[in-house]
């Protein structure tokens, strides 16, 4: 064969492996033997190696790299990875709906005709949405994965970024491991124009569809796991070869989707199913005509399917909540008999266009609820209870018990929560209990077989002092919890040290606990004021550091000298101000610092005398008048800004050269409650550094154009986004107009 005859059967060869791909991993289909396959593959291989310069990123052969990683790199992802609300019971799922329907108002509609499908569950038949007095659309239920979150972006159709979930907003790139999953497509399906039909897509939406697949960006997420079925055969492997034995399917995953080799990470046989498409609107045809859109999450789901994805055959449309409880019930009773680990059900408000109208709570999204299945437990004794010191002082209880497996995972200690939830459950020390890992995470204790008892055990008591430092320990009026009240506690002032240079705080690189200790045990630290007084000479002395390292950690602190308002708050360990809390703050603080109430802030940053003189002037009845600020918070942060030694630690980061950023300064203001859509390509920014420009001052960016859009910006080649906007009487800018609105 000449070149471009090569050429050519290189690239028929690649189309015919991935549709074998296809059938196989998608649609469970076996259209040739693995020999077969495995022959194409083997020739496929030869030409490539014969001939490189044909060799693509997306070819089947290129699945595993050569040469291991040194280290994995980070990546930002577009839209953070939100965590789900969990619900345990009947109860949690229909506050939850009642919660939503006061947001949404929904009307009455008739019910669609249905039949019975799997689990009790109706399918859909017609084009009628389900709907029965609950939320428009009905759920659409799928079976929650026990493994490790990934998300895949595609570019012009390509497979070319993968990266772990991470803290939600940066994951680790794990690219070349992911693609050594079979089910993860190299490059997306094209699908046929009567598929896409078929899903709802019609007229002007197909075209616009084959345009985006061809020239955009698509990212989809999913779960990487292992099956029970590979996690076996790999135990019984290791068995043999006097190896460490896997824990449970999910380490197992997770584990080996951040191997820097990725010749392991194939060797684990991994599977990957896709759950979600981003934007959830990103195949909707703006004004393409109603009939054109994808109105729903279960459509989604199809387009995925549709693009070369797995998606789990087990997902359900459902009527309402009732059936995707029903749905939750049937599969709780035979989670043994799908070839996965799964913890529960995600049930996902159907209505696409619902969403941006429930909008996101806290760190998760209103529209969908994880309902989680009774987790298994087990029976075992108590040998002790110690108490363990947080970071705020209070003393929480845990039991060590005799380890015990529960759901793959030894299991040594356990959580009693405080002093009346043991006496209320009767423990002591010496009894035989049941345990369970509350949610398949956390194990506590559920219960106490006092028939067991032998007459030995021993009854737990209220400490009486810290058992860390000894100082005095005293029960809070109106708290369940006892606290140690010495400022000057060991135990507390590590975890308060960690806590401030954590990764979700200050994010010291390189300053771990064990470093921290060391530099409390030298006497080097006492505050967070104090790794802003460190020098290198201080470091060298101490166990594993060099002149380098040393050097390095230097750094690290000192670039953190200038820190985000938002985690300077939450680093100051005010009882029960988290990161939302804290942003909240942040925002109300710059708000009033630009106001003409007052504040000395220039040149783009605040100082901490402005705050302390903020919070300080604040009384708990004034912050109670805050939103989301309840008597509880506004007490605590209260107390907090009016004990001198917090106020002494502030004086002291300032006089040490910690600053503050401001978050948005005075244009935080300037689009604040303004909902802009996007549409076409702009010409100055990228979709995403246009978004980053709205949010910065105080903007939204929704993905679909309502009666609420304020305005929709219009770049080149503007989608049917535009016409909806004509039609609802919507302000439209071009490129030009939003730069200037931007400043």
């Amino acid at each position: 064969m000449d070149k471009t005859q090569v050429k050519k059967r290189i690239e028929k060869l690649k189309q015919e492996i991935e549709k074998y791909r296809y059938a196989y991993h998608v649609l469970d289909k076996s259209l040739i033997s693995d020999a077969a396959q495995d022959s194409l593959k083997n020739e496929l291989q030869k030409l490539e190696n014969e001939h490189s310069e044909f060799i693509t990123p997306d070819s089947p052969t290129q699945r595993m790299a050569g040469q291991p990683l040194d280290k994995f790199n980070k990546v930002r992802h577009s839209t953070p990875m939100t965590s789900l609300f969990d619900a345990f019971s009947r109860e949690d799922m229909h506050d939850w709906e009642k919660r939503m329907k006061k947001i949404i108002n929904p009307t009455t509609s008739p019910e669609p005709s249905l039949s019975k499908g799997e689990g009790g569950i109706r399918e859909r038949r017609g084009s009628s949405p389900p709907y029965e007095g609950g939320v428009r659309g009905g759920y659409y239920a799928e079976l929650k994965l026990d493994g490790l979150a990934v998300a895949l972006v595609y570019e012009k159709g390509r497979f070319i970024t993968g990266a772990t979930r991470g803290d939600g907003r940066v994951g680790e790139d794990v690219t070349q491991n992911l693609k050594t999953i079979e089910a993860i497509p190299l490059v997306l399906r094209r699908p046929e124009n009567r598929e896409l039909k078929n899903i709802g897509l019609s007229g002007p939406a197909i075209k616009i569809f084959y345009q985006a697949l061809a020239a955009g960006r698509l990212e989809a997420r999913g779960e990487a796991i292992m099956t029970n079925k590979v996690f076996k055969e790999l135990n019984l492997e290791n068995k043999k070869a006097g190896k460490p034995l896997l824990a449970n399917p999910r380490n197992a995953a997770a584990g080996s989707i951040r191997q820097l080799d990725s010749k392991l990470t194939a060797s684990r046989r991994l599977d990957c199913y896709i759950y979600s498409l981003l934007p959830p609107l990103i195949w909707s045809a703006g004004g393409a005509g109603e009939e054109g859109f994808f109105n729903s999450h279960e459509q989604e789901h199809k387009l995925a399917e549709l693009l070369g994805f797995k998606v789990l055959k087990q997902n359900k449309l459902c009527l309402n909540l009732d059936e995707a409880i029903k749905y939750h019930d049937y599969w709780e009773k035979r989670r043994d008999q799908v070839p996965f680990d799964c913890d529960g059900v995600v049930i996902v408000v159907n209505d696409l266009k619902l969403w941006p109208k429930l909008g996101f709570v806290g760190k998760g999204p209103r529209f969908m609820m994880a309902y989680k299945f009774a987790a298994e437990e087990a029976t075992t004794k108590i040998k002790d209870v110690i108490w363990q010191v947080g970071r705020t002082g209070v003393l929480t209880p845990t039991a060590e018990l005799t380890p015990v497996s529960i759901y793959g995972v030894t299991v040594s200690r356990a959580t009693l929560h405080n002093l009346d939830e043991i006496n209320r459950l009767g423990i002591k020390i010496g009894d035989t209990v049941i345990i369970e890992r509350a949610g398949d995470v956390i194990p506590k204790v559920v219960k106490v077989l006092p028939n067991l008892r032998v007459g030995a055990e021993k009854a737990i008591k209220a400490p009486l002092e810290c058992p860390m430092c000894g100082g005095w320990v005293e029960r809070v009026k109106n708290e369940v919890a006892y606290r140690c009240v010495n400022k000057n506690c060991y135990a507390v002032n590590l975890r308060r040290l960690r806590h401030w240079a954590g990764k979700n705080t200050i994010d010291i690189e390189g300053l771990g606990p064990k470093i921290i200790e060391q530099l409390v045990k030298q006497g080097l630290v006492r505050d967070p004021s104090d790794f802003y007084k460190l020098t290198a000479g201080d470091l060298i002395p101490l166990e594993r550091f060099a002149e380098k390292s040393a050097d390095n950690l230097i750094k690290a602190i000192s670039a953190r000298k200038e820190v985000d308002l938002v985690r300077l708050l939450y680093a100051l360990g005010i009882r029960h101000v988290g990161e939302e809390t804290a942003q909240f703050l942040a925002k109300q603080f710059s708000i009033f610092n630009f106001s003409a109430q007052g504040g000395s802030a220039c040149g783009g940053q605040f100082s901490i005398k402005d705050l302390i003189k903020y919070f300080v002037e604040m009384s708990s009845e004034k912050l109670q008048k805050l939103p989301d600020v309840g008597p509880v918070v506004a007490k605590s942060i209260y107390d907090w800004f009016h004990d001198k030694h917090n106020l002494e630690l502030l004086r002291k980061l300032a006089a040490n050269g910690l600053t503050i950023k401001s978050p948005a300064g005075q244009a935080e203001e300037k689009l604040a409650g303004k909902v802009f859509v996007l549409t076409g390509g702009l010409d100055k920014l990228t979709r995403d550094q246009a978004k980053a420009k709205i949010r910065e001052l105080g903007g939204e960016v929704s993905s679909s154009v309502s009666k609420n859009t304020d305005y929709v910006v219009a770049g080149a080649e503007p989608g049917g986004k535009l016409e909806k906007a004509k039609k609802l009487g919507v302000k439209v800018i071009d490129e030009e107009e939003f730069l200037k609105l931007l400043g």
